[in-house]
């Protein structure tokens, strides 16, 4: 996999990128870290923290995340983990009534292109 960042790996407030999770390791890289690559199509930007909710809803949507999948060093997620996800997984679960709450500090600026930054906050944990 290429390490070539197309943007610079900060956060929506233009600060260095804080790691999402390491257990699970997430990541489209799997460092940990919701960065941006070129090569990635999903564009995994938003660092959430999944919910019975929005496992089952993306489940009905045809993305079982969930189930482990050993070939792709996917471990499967439960609720409270936190995990990369593809922006327009997330907007589309917002716009459905079941997005998930993000850590903003963790989430790719890149993401703003999808969602609003008033989006993000209004599922956000990390505001003070």
């Amino acid at each position: 996999m290429s390490t070539h960042l197309p943007e610079p790996a900060k956060n929506i407030w233009g600060e260095s990128l804080v790691p999402c999770s390491t257990q699970p390791m997430t990541g489209y890289d799997r460092t940990g870290y919701c960065h941006c690559y070129s090569a990635d199509p999903g564009q995994h930007t938003v660092c959430a923290i999944m919910t019975r909710e929005f496992l089952d809803y993306s489940l009905e949507r045809g993305n079982d995340l969930i189930t482990p999948r050993a070939s792709s060093e996917f471990p499967g997620l439960k609720p409270g983990d936190q995990w990369c996800l593809c922006v327009q997984r997330w907007k589309e679960a917002f716009e459905a009534g079941s997005a998930p709450k993000v850590v903003l500090s963790s989430t790719h600026r890149s993401a703003l292109k999808v969602v609003s930054l008033a989006q993000l906050k209004a599922h956000a944990i990390d505001l003070s």
